[in-house]
């Protein structure tokens, strides 16, 4: 899993509560340096490898989203290493704006994909991908989560195919994964004109970031 400045640590946090316990001791958190990375709440969360000893052989690659997303879509770096890492993983995924990165290494292009709502229609398309209004997408070994809460969906879909749909059930009552959110604000339809407007306005900057990164 990819840790990066300005991620949000929900998109590691939830897939990697439902995933641990498949090969314990083997999930890898990784960043261009060890150490405490911080989240886009200030939340920091701890790289214990790098980008030179991180294995290269991954069942999942997967790729948070986050407000520091624009950022990296520009580090070669951190291209290089999803490219190089890719190649061979099992399986490639993202969580909420996660895709974008995914996008900007190319990795996404021609495949069916998902991200946050506020640019999966908009910027998607410009990295190459084909966008679908949906949780979870899977489109041969890409997995992609749409906004945030989404990537616990994408941790429970990915058990699945990773052991049996039984151990993801398993799971899944175990976390207690049985939402019942206070408000019907989820996504824009149901969230209404005036919540949407409010949302647009804290996420403008970062789908701002996004689609210039995207244009290049």
């Amino acid at each position: 899993m990819l840790l990066y400045p300005g991620m949000t640590a929900l998109d590691v946090a939830g897939p990697q509560a439902l995933l641990a316990g498949l090969a314990p001791g083997s999930l890898h958190l990784v960043a261009h340096t060890t150490g405490p990375v911080a989240s886009d709440t200030g939340l920091a969360l701890l790289a214990t490898h790098d980008f030179e000893t991180c294995p290269r052989d991954l069942d999942v690659l997967l790729v948070p989203g986050g407000d520091g997303t624009p950022a990296q879509m520009r580090d070669a770096a951190v291209l290089a290493f999803l490219r190089e890492r890719a190649a061979r993983a099992a399986w490639v995924a993202s969580v909420c704006t996660g895709a974008l990165i995914l996008g900007a290494a190319g990795l996404l292009r021609g495949y069916r994909a998902t991200s946050h709502w506020c640019v999966r229609d908009a910027v998607l398309p410009l990295l190459g991908a084909v966008p679908v209004a949906e949780r979870v997408v899977f489109d041969r070994n890409r997995a992609t989560a749409a906004g945030i809460s989404a990537g616990l969906d994408l941790g429970l879909a990915l058990a699945a195919r990773l052991r049996d749909p039984d151990y993801a059930r398993t799971a899944q009552l175990v976390a207690e994964y049985a939402p019942e959110p206070p408000f019907r604000a989820g996504t824009p339809a149901e969230a209404g004109p005036e919540i949407v407007r409010a949302a647009n306005a804290i996420l403008a900057p970062l789908v701002a970031g996004a689609t210039e990164a995207a244009r290049g």
